[in-house]
């Protein structure tokens, strides 16, 4: 995240003393990326974030695939995922490769017995139902339908829900996830082509700092393993911290999509890129405006990415039979394109109402038994007349 950003009580420069109340030290933290090299934050804390008192039980959570070579386009029923009342036990992974987990969550209960740090991967959680809070480390987000939240790996957080109706769908990324490269400057600021700004953006706010020892369950992702950690502090004693390392939440109602005489491609929705795969938003928008234009999108083959849509909400013109929650599936190589009658059908019309999250992988996905459970099985066949 390009934008510096501070909270709390801060030394006048870093790494000196930093003293409490009482006259003992605060104790420094660099919360940092891609070694010294990427962006990061420092933090200061009541107590040492060192202070492990017991490294219990850990279990295999790394998805298993049931279909490893996949030549299919598939149509997951997302919202066919049974509603769980633990956080991490609801979310699963549908979709996966070496660079990039999709998954799915229906979780109904708030965290309060336990926080979460995943220290493999950048997480994106696109909120389909539910609002809440993200409580972290560095402060607090609420969020609500329609909300990107960006939480970027190591980040301590729980997540507060006002109810029990939830449903995200979840992004881990095993590289770093940041805004378009081609919608910045070489100062890192948007620039005035780019669908977003930096004022779309929501930044942690109301820090809260705990000064509480005991025992604090820290349950933790690493080398796809769940480990559970117990320390002596409390994980949120920050008392204030500055950077440019930390979670934030985008909306898809707050990306302005870009439109032309005729049908543009689907990089124009792009929201979020990394080396491995990128992440578009289609929002409402008006049509193509050439008086010969076809706004459905053409035939194409994805000769270099697996395609995964996300559908959330609207008309979804290209497509029949779709509903909410629905996930498709368009492997790399095989052509797809507009349903039968789609294409001829969208010829006059004005605009579109849909909403839907799009990631284009560079790597094949592969399918899980949790994807398998939920797969209609004809969707390959939907486009013989």
């Amino acid at each position: 995240m390009p934008l510096y950003h501070k909270l709390g009580s801060l030394p006048h420069k870093r790494h000196t003393v930093f003293k409490k109340k009482d006259g003992s030290l605060h104790y420094e933290q660099l919360f940092g990326t891609i070694g010294f090299d990427g962006m990061s934050s420092l933090m200061y804390h009541l107590y040492r974030p060192t202070m492990v008192k017991e490294v219990g039980d850990s279990k295999d959570i790394s998805p298993k695939a049931a279909v490893k070579y996949n030549i299919k386009s598939r149509l997951l029923k997302g919202f066919q995922v049974s509603p769980e009342d633990d956080y991490l036990e609801s979310r699963k992974v549908v979709l996966f490769n070496s660079d990039v987990h999709v998954g799915l969550a229906a979780p109904k209960k708030s965290m309060t017995d336990y926080f979460y740090k995943n220290a493999d991967a950048d997480e994106l959680l696109f909120v389909h139902r539910g609002k809440g809070t993200l409580k972290t480390m560095l402060g607090e987000i609420p969020f609500g339908y329609g909300d990107y939240i960006l939480i970027p790996r190591g980040m301590i957080y729980q997540i507060e829900f006002e109810d029990e109706d939830n449903r995200l769908f979840i992004t881990e990324s095993y590289h770093p996830i940041y805004t378009p490269k081609r919608y910045r400057n070489w100062f890192g600021q948007l620039l005035e082509h780019s669908p977003f700004c930096e004022r779309d953006f929501r930044l942690p706010e109301n820090l809260q700092t705990h000064d509480e020892l005991g025992d604090f369950l820290i349950k933790v992702k690493k080398q796809g393993q769940l480990h559970q950690l117990t320390y002596a502090s409390h994980p949120f004693d920050v008392v204030g911290w500055d950077g440019y390392n930390y979670p934030y939440a985008f909306s898809i109602f707050d990306f302005e999509p870009i439109t032309g005489r005729v049908h543009q491609p689907p990089p124009v929705h792009q929201t979020f890129e990394t080396s491995a795969f990128v992440v578009c938003s289609f929002c409402p928008r008006l049509y193509d405006y050439h008086p010969q234009a076809i706004p459905a999108p053409y035939n194409h083959s994805n000769i270099d990415s697996d395609e995964v849509l996300y559908y959330v909400e609207g008309d979804f013109m290209s497509r029949k039979n779709i509903d909410q929650g629905y996930i498709s599936l368009h492997p790399a190589g095989i052509p797809h394109g507009p349903h039968p009658g789609t294409y001829e059908a969208s010829i006059g019309k004005s605009g579109t109402e849909e909403y839907a999250v799009m990631v284009d992988t560079f790597k094949p996905l592969q399918l899980t038994e949790a994807a398998l459970a939920i797969d209609d099985g004809t969707y390959y066949q939907s486009w013989l007349e």
